[in-house]
């Protein structure tokens, strides 16, 4: 490190000089910036892999790694398993084309995340075939964050939120009834 304070009171260079080293000095430190930052701090967690595997996670700032989460009694990867533990109609939850939830629809998914004991959940949103592929798209991921929300204010963890819109049929869209269980909300939990 330069050490301007002991370089000036020798005299060594000149007033101009050290307006060059403080240039010099400021574009050195505004490299620095760009790296990454070690602060002490370690950030951790778990994360689970598509099949449900879980795994411990930390990263320090510079580096991070990853190990499987093992049962300290039998030394086996812990999984859990993912099954479809809601799929209601949205017709329950929304106003036709929209993805405000309504009060009742609101306090009806509180309720059932509150007693709903899982270790984690995914939520996909699900349209009918009316309207562009892109509107469908659209209000399906719309729906889908805002169950997902519901969840997270009452502390439940919620790992994805997608949107399928019209390309996930369960019945025709020839029908009014086969529309209505194609607008649909699927929560999925993730169970030990």
């Amino acid at each position: 490190m330069l050490n301007l304070g002991g370089v000036l009171r020798h005299g060594l260079i000149s007033a101009m000089s050290v307006a060059s080293i403080g240039a010099i000095i400021g574009a050195g430190s505004m490299a620095l910036a760009q790296e990454p930052v070690i602060s002490g701090k370690i950030d951790w967690g778990l994360w689970v892999d598509a099949d449900g595997c879980q795994h411990w996670w930390a990263d320090g700032g510079t580096e991070g790694y990853m190990v499987p989460r093992r049962d300290p009694q039998t030394g086996k990867p812990v999984c859990t398993r993912q099954t479809s533990c809601l799929t209601e109609s949205v017709d329950a939850f929304f106003a036709t084309a929209s993805a405000t939830l309504t009060a009742e629809g609101r306090a009806k998914l509180e309720d059932y995340f509150r007693q709903t004991e899982a270790f984690s959940y995914s939520v996909v949103g699900h349209t009918d075939s009316r309207g562009s592929e892109a509107y469908n798209q659209s209000l399906s991921e719309a729906r889908a964050q805002s169950v997902a929300a519901v969840a997270q204010s009452v502390g439940a963890v919620v790992e994805t939120v997608t949107g399928s819109g019209e390309s996930q049929p369960v019945a025709s869209n020839a029908t009014a009834e086969g529309m209505a269980k194609n607008r649909r909300v699927e929560v999925l939990c993730k169970k030990g």
